[in-house]
């Protein structure tokens, strides 16, 4: 049997501080019939010095920012890095987080024994500064709500599934949802064709400057976010003919009026 081609797609932009050791693990992996596609947004601090000395055995490739907004930054290197990949399986991984020696191999296996499973979500090791704790998930007490959203860099899917995406246009608007918010609430709320490894074979760097850190609970930007987030479960809720009944969006919108 044919070993399936399997596309790790990379979103860079002045990660060079981590770069190294999320390459390595990259080419440190068990299953060797991978491909390495690394999107930069034109690195102004270490990262070139880094790239060129891959540059054999990662394809890389630089396109301007399109956005003020990090998400879309991001979302826009992943479609470019998609669309010039060959693999069947997509795994994404951004610069600064790294995957364990035998993450692809494992990924790899469920999606062929589990033909009616599109997505697989891991749950990784968070890493910040020099202290590691496991990822959790928390129980949701509302029905319609999103779901914990694990990281981008715990996310593999089947390639069917990114075009699926790109075909339904989850990624376009909503400019302070990141692809893993999407993609969680696609394949979770919607789809339900998800497989989540308990196992950790991914590390998620919780880093300052991040997309995440630069969010701060109750923040004005936060409220902002999370209306977008309950906007964005209306719009697939209405592709498929179903209301939303949330109390926690009539509270989210009340409060956005006043800010």
């Amino acid at each position: 049997m044919k070993k399936p081609l399997v596309s790790i797609l990379i979103s860079s932009y002045n990660k060079g501080n981590y770069l190294e050791e999320c390459l390595n693990s990259c080419l440190s992996q068990s299953y060797k019939n991978c491909e390495i596609i690394l999107l930069d947004n034109y690195s102004n601090d270490k990262t070139n010095k880094i790239l060129k000395k891959y540059s054999k055995q990662v394809k890389v490739l630089k396109k301007r920012k399109v956005s003020k907004f990090p998400s879309i930054n991001q979302i826009d290197l992943l479609i470019k890095a998609y669309k010039i990949s060959k693999g069947s399986i997509i795994c994404l991984l951004d610069a600064d987080d790294y995957y364990h020696t035998k993450k692809i191999e494992k990924i790899k296996k469920i999606l062929l024994l589990k033909k009616n499973i599109n997505v697989i979500f891991d749950l990784p090791m968070i890493k910040k500064k020099n202290q590691k704790i496991k990822f959790k998930l928390k129980k949701k007490s509302q029905r319609d709500i999103w779901p914990t959203i694990i990281p981008t860099s715990s996310i593999s899917m089947k390639r069917s599934f990114f075009k699926k995406c790109l075909d339904i246009k989850a990624f376009n608007q909503f400019n302070l949802l990141e692809i893993d918010f999407r993609v969680n609430v696609l394949a979770i709320n919607f789809f339900k064709n998800f497989y989540i490894l308990k196992e950790s074979v991914t590390t998620y760097r919780d880093t300052e400057g991040g997309i995440m850190s630069n969010t701060k609970k109750y923040s004005k930007k936060w409220w902002i976010k999370r209306n977008q987030a309950h906007e964005y479960m209306i719009n697939l809720l209405k592709k498929n003919k179903l209301k939303y009944k949330n109390l926690d969006y009539s509270l989210t919108r009340m409060i956005n009026l006043f800010l």
